[in-house]
């Protein structure tokens, strides 16, 4: 079973930035494509990012395209997602997933199988 745990939210004004990171436990996370997804109120989740197991394949989501970035360290079982130039549409609780191998995951949320609990990312206009 794999655990994740997000940090790094919080309240930023617009045009601001935040490094969300999400730490993984129980399995080896190199084995693992991860990624950010987001769900604002009344909304459905949104894919924002994936990365696969060696960090050469990622995806955004066209809405962040330009101002987010992910990253991922193996050896310490994080992943990363730098957000610059945040907008109020940002607004919403940030998701770390995971799901075993490279398939083509991408920002589909049913192929991912692990997730965290989430962490609040709150953008003042």
């Amino acid at each position: 079973q794999l655990q994740l745990v997000e940090s790094g939210g919080g309240l930023v004004q617009a045009g601001g930035s935040l490094t969300l990171s999400c730490a993984a436990s129980g399995l080896r996370v190199d084995v693992v494509t991860l990624a950010w997804f987001r769900q604002a109120p009344g909304k459905e989740r949104e894919g924002v990012a994936s990365i696969s197991t060696a960090g050469g394949i990622i995806y955004y989501a066209d809405s962040v395209k330009g101002r987010f970035n992910i990253s991922r360290d193996n050896s310490k079982k994080r992943t990363f997602l730098q957000m610059n130039s945040l907008k109020p549409e940002d607004t919403a609780r940030y998701y770390c997933a995971a799901d075993l191998g490279d398939y083509g995951q991408a920002l589909v949320a049913a192929k991912y199988h692990f997730w965290g609990q989430g962490t609040q990312v709150t953008v003042s206009s």
